[in-house]
Formats: structure tokens, C-alpha cells, sequence
């Protein structure tokens, strides 16, 4: 019988022979050094070795990794959430040859602990059809600064940064420790031609969040109620005389204080700190010294065992302006109106 498209495989069918003899019965684990995670259990140890990955990689990659992962732990190797890769070796002997030629390949090993883990981005330039900023270079241009911080694992906690190259997050943007979002500022530029000729003009309409979008019988076309635009570039989705892209006015917003775990404090969405910086490739000099500035700041301040989202609730957002020097402005003010969980109705500061 063929195999059909019936949804993912049974990951059990592809566990590494050690991971199946544990699975159930794991004792404790422990981070050997940056890079390297140990699992043990009855019938053995599993050491983890994690490297990063640029994300956007090649056929001739893939069979690179493939062939270091069949040399080293019997072919058994996976990616993670953030796309680093992870050598699951059986055999402790394999873990320093395996590390070295990791790195001789450009393959650096680290992200484990505490220390900053990979960037998820999403397509940038490269591939989205609205970008506001390209994902890949920012993220290089990032990394490169802070790379120091993947080798070491002696920050205060875990560090996640994502990038998403426009308002629709692709990435895991909202619930990083710093996120670099792509924004648009214009409203779309409408070519009316096109859109009489491929636009199907009640689902251009309905696609718009805001009902920015209004039907023009008389011309067989749309006009934007510019005031209620938010700039989101889901009409380019669905019509393509619908032009969002704007090289002089897109640029990149900065969110901090986001997490996914539920240690110590419950899962929280990142804020916006800054809201604007703009588009200088191909280093983003802007982007990547604000970046630099709040994660050294957290480091110099924060308590052992706090994330970033953490230390500010701390310490109090209004403190963490006045510590951080980023002008606070109308910008910051969430004026959405069905927040009311999340406003601050106290009347307590804590400069």
C-alpha cells in the first residue's frame, strides 16, 4: 500500500534507540558547557549538541549536516523552534570530534542555557510578498554584534529574539524577549487598473480589519478611508493593485518583555519600546545598537534567573524608560479599545 498525506508521522517510529529505552524514565539532565545539553536515564546518557543554523539554507547544507549527523550519532539529528540544530549523540566519545567539526564547518556550537538561543525570522525580502524590512539581513546584522552571548551561558536567564518582517508576525514576535517587527506607515498605493482587472472586489473589501476599504461602483474599483488604515497589508494579499510597500517610510518597531514559558511568571506578549527606527541595510546600525543597548542593559541590571520581561515588571516600565533613555511618547499609549485586561488602572508609579 502507498503511503497517503495523512498528517505527520508517529515520532515514535523515528526516536533514537537511547531516547526509546528512557522514554518514561529519565533521571535528570544537566548543561555540560554552552552548547551541550546531557539527559540521562537507565539505560544511558543523551547528549545534545546544539549549533546554529542560518535558516535559509541550501540542499548542499542539509546534506552537510546529514553527513555529520550519520558520522557522529547513528543519522539522528533535529531542528528546533529556532532553527538550531540538534545532534543527538548516544556516545560521549563522539561529542568533542563531533563539536570540532561543527565549528570547522561554520556551524558554531552554543544557545543552550543561559545564554541567546537562535533567531526565528521569518521571510523578509527574500520571499513575503509585503515586507516592511527584509528578516534575514537584520538578523545577521544582529546576531553578528551579539554573538558573544551565544557562546556564554552566564547571562541572568535565557535570551529569545525573533524578527518578523511585517505586522502579520510570521515569527514568534510577540512572545520574545525582543522582537524587531517590520512596519508600514502609508497607506497602499492603489493601482486601479489592476485591481478592475484581478481584483475580486467583495473579498478585497472584507479582507480589511479595520473596514478601511470601501467599494467604488462608479469607477469598478476601491477607495481606503485613510483614517481607519492601520497599515496591516493584508489588501496586497488579496488584490495586487494594492501597493503597501514603501522605501522610504517602512522601517522597524522594537518589543521587549515577551515569553512563552511558564516559569516563575505566566506567559506574557511583548510591548513596544520603540517605535520606529528605520531601514539602513545592508547593517541596520540603527536597529542593531538599539538591540545592543536593552540586552546589556538587562545584564547589568537584572537579577540571576530573570528574564528580560521580568526585570522591567520589576522594576516598573516608567524606570526602565528612565534607565534605557528611549524617549516615551504617544506612540507607547495602548488605545485599543477592548484591552481593558490589560490596562493599568492603578494610580502607583515605581520611578
Amino acid at each position: 500500500m502507498p503511503k497517503i498525506d495523512n498528517g505527520p508521522p508517529d515520532y515514535r517510529k523515528n526516536l533514537p534507540p537511547i531516547v526509546e529505552q528512557n522514554y518514561g524514565k529519565w533521571e535528570y539532565h544537566e548543561s555540560p558547557r554552552p552548547g551541550v545539553l546531557k539527559h540521562v536515564g537507565p539505560a544511558g546518557a543523551l547528549y545534545s549538541v546544539r549549533c546554529a543554523s542560518p535558516r535559509l539554507v541550501c540542499v548542499d547544507f542539509i546534506r552537510d549536516v546529514c553527513a555529520l549527523a550519520d558520522k557522529y550519532c547513528g543519522g539522528y539529528l533535529r531542528f528546533t523552534s529556532r532553527n538550531n540544530i540538534e545532534f543527538l549523540v548516544s556516545d560521549e566519545q563522539n561529542v568533542e570530534p563531533l563539536i570540532e567539526e561543527c565549528e570547522a564547518q561554520g556551524l558554531p556550537v552554543g544557545g543552550t542555557g543561559a545564554s541567546i538561543s537562535n533567531v526565528v525570522h521569518t521571510q523578509g525580502w527574500v520571499h513575503c510578498h509585503t515586507p516592511a524590512t527584509d528578516a534575514s539581513g537584520i538578523t545577521k546584522a544582529v546576531m553578528d554584534d551579539l554573538f558573544e552571548y551565544f557562546k556564554r551561558d552566564d547571562l541572568p536567564n535565557k535570551l529569545r529574539i525573533a524578527m518578523a518582517c511585517c505586522l502579520n508576525m510570521c515569527g514568534a514576535a510577540h512572545v520574545s524577549d525582543i522582537a524587531l517587527v517590520g512596519i508600514h506607515r502609508t497607506v497602499p498605493r492603489m493601482d486601479h487598473d489592476a485591481i478592475r482587472k484581478g481584483t475580486e472586489i467583495p473579498s478585497l473589501v472584507a479582507c480589511c480589519p479595520t473596514a478601511a476599504i470601501r467599494p467604488d461602483p462608479k469607477n469598478k474599483s476601491v477607495t481606503i478611508v485613510e483614517e481607519r488604515c492601520m497599515y496591516c497589508g493584508n489588501c496586497y494579499t488579496m488584490s495586487p493593485g494594492m501597493h503597501i510597500m514603501d522605501a522610504k517610510n517602512d522601517g522597524v518597531a522594537i518589543l521587549i518583555g515577551g515569553k512563552v514559558s511558564n516559569a516563575r511568571t505566566a506567559p506574557s506578549f511583548s510591548r513596544m519600546v520603540i517605535p520606529f527606527l528605520p531601514n539602513n541595510p545592508p547593517r541596520w546600525p540603527e536597529v542593531t545598537e538599539a538591540v545592543r543597548h536593552i540586552v546589556d542593559l538587562w545584564i547589568a541590571n537584572a537579577r540571576r534567573g530573570e528574564r528580560l520581561g521580568e526585570w522591567v515588571e520589576r522594576i516598573g516600565w516608567e524606570r526602565f524608560f528612565s534607565l534605557s533613555g528611549i524617549p516615551f511618547t504617544d506612540k507607547h499609549i495602548d488605545d485599543y479599545i477592548f484591552s481593558r485586561e490589560t490596562f493599568r488602572t492603578s494610580a502607583a508609579f515605581k520611578y
